[in-house]
């Protein structure tokens, strides 16, 4: 894993790691945070429970974990459905999306309950940004030929999802995930976002450096853009399931407010 800014603590990615047996481990992870919820919203062609390998290890850190099963309706109706859950969090909280949800997490990030934002893999847009033109900059995806439509409802192919979506996942589990996703309405992809939460909060980006469903310089560019304490991944686009040790790791980063 290369690393960016500055350099990542291994402690904290083996504490994640072994704080799911070890007593010991799960105390020095625990504390001191200075948010103690985390808030997870998902992607395309993905639900809520994606993120159950970095919840896990949330959970036995100390922290309070909720995975938003925000729609993929509009882009409106899935920021709403994040600020629902955000407005039930009891003090600072670490907002993360993974994919598509960068949108949200910009968006609703700006919720006063929110103390960081942390992207993995992520959308990231300015406020007002056309993400689709910005996106065009840089060499097309593979996993963009793989989106399939009946009539408004989008999914990714079967052969997409295995190669470009979920390839450093045994084939096995990424067939699974696949027979899961959420189908998405057309008009989700049409939402620009009106704020731009990177832009007044700490922010942390998660780069994937294998990732064939956004382009891994995109993401660089991003994680750039918005002056993010950045790591990179040797993974594909699903970093949080292929490598959730790195991704609770900088999670906890956030949550401790380490910039």
């Amino acid at each position: 894993m290369v690393i960016s800014r500055r350099t990542f603590s291994g402690g904290l990615v083996a504490g994640a790691a072994a704080s799911l047996t070890s007593t010991g481990a799960l105390g020095a992870l625990a504390t001191p945070t200075k948010a103690r919820n985390v808030v997870f919203v998902h992607g395309l062609f993905a639900d809520g429970s994606s993120w159950s390998e970095v919840i896990a290890r949330l959970q036995a850190a100390g922290l309070n974990a909720t995975s938003v099963q925000n729609p993929l309706t509009t882009l409106p109706d899935a920021v709403a459905a994040a600020e629902q859950v955000l407005a039930r969090q009891d003090g600072p909280t670490v907002l993360v999306g993974h994919s598509f949800s960068g949108m949200i997490v910009t968006e609703a990030g700006m919720h006063p309950n929110v103390s960081a934002v942390v992207y993995v893999a992520a959308r990231a847009p300015d406020a007002g940004e056309d993400y689709t033109a910005l996106a065009k900059q840089f060499p097309t995806p593979p996993a963009s030929a793989g989106i399939i439509f009946d009539g408004d409802e989008g999914r990714l192919s079967e052969e997409a999802f295995l190669r470009d979506f979920a390839g450093d996942l045994p084939e096995a589990k990424a067939k699974v995930l696949y027979a899961v996703q959420e189908p998405f309405q057309k008009a989700l992809l049409t939402g620009r976002t009106t704020h731009a939460a990177w832009r007044s909060k700490p922010s942390f980006y998660a780069v994937s450096t294998e990732d064939r469903t956004i382009n891994p310089d995109l993401e660089r560019f991003m994680a750039k853009r918005m002056g993010a304490r950045t790591i990179e991944v040797k993974a594909s686009h699903l970093s949080l399931i292929s490598h959730p040790e790195e991704i609770t790791g900088l999670i906890l980063e956030a949550a401790r407010g380490n910039t």
